[in-house]
C-alpha cells in the first residue's frame, strides 16, 4: 500500500451568482464538501491536482473554466478515522486553496466509490452544508475572492 501525501487541495465549484457545488461522501454519508485530493506525487503542481480531482471526482473538465489558485494554505489535523491512509506517524495535511467558476450549474458525472449525491446550493446554504470548518470558510470567503469569470 502507498501512502497518501498529507498535501492536498480543496475546490469550490461555483457560478458567478455565488451557487456552490457540493457533493456528499461515499464514504460517510452526510458529509457534504467540495473537491477535494491529495497530490499524486510531491512534485504535482497544485493546479494539475485541482484540475486533476475536479475531472476525477465530478467530470468536469478544469480547462473549460475559471481555475483560480487563491493562493490561500491551511495546516490541519487529519481526522483519526483518515489516518491509516498516510504514513504511520503523520497527523497533519497542508491543504491548498482554489476556485473553479462555471458559467453556469453542470451536472456532474460522479466518482462512485468517492460520492453518493451531489447539489448546488447559494453560498451561504453551501457553507452551512460543509462537515468540515475549512471547507466551510473556503466557501464563505467565495465571495470576495470570486475573479470575474465568464466560463464558456
Amino acid at each position: 500500500m502507498s501512502y497518501k501525501i498529507p498535501e492536498s487541495v480543496l475546490v469550490v465549484i461555483h457560478t458567478p451568482d455565488l451557487q456552490v457545488l457540493l457533493l456528499e461522501r461515499a464514504d460517510r454519508p452526510g458529509f457534504w464538501q467540495s473537491v477535494t485530493g491529495s497530490l499524486d506525487a510531491v512534485d504535482e503542481p497544485l493546479a494539475g491536482t485541482a484540475a486533476r480531482e475536479v475531472a476525477e471526482e465530478t467530470g468536469i473538465v478544469a480547462s473549460e473554466h475559471v481555475l483560480t489558485d487563491w493562493h490561500h494554505t491551511i495546516e490541519y489535523e487529519i481526522y483519526p478515522q483518515w489516518r491509516h491512509r498516510y504514513a504511520p506517524g503523520v497527523t497533519r495535511n497542508t491543504e491548498h486553496w482554489f476556485g473553479l467558476c462555471v458559467a453556469r450549474p453542470l451536472e456532474p458525472k460522479l466518482a462512485p466509490r468517492e460520492h453518493l449525491q451531489w447539489q448546488w446550493l447559494p453560498w451561504e446554504q453551501a457553507a452551512e452544508r460543509c462537515f468540515s470548518r475549512s471547507n466551510a470558510e473556503a466557501v464563505r470567503q467565495l465571495a470576495w475572492r470570486v475573479a470575474p469569470c465568464g466560463a464558456a
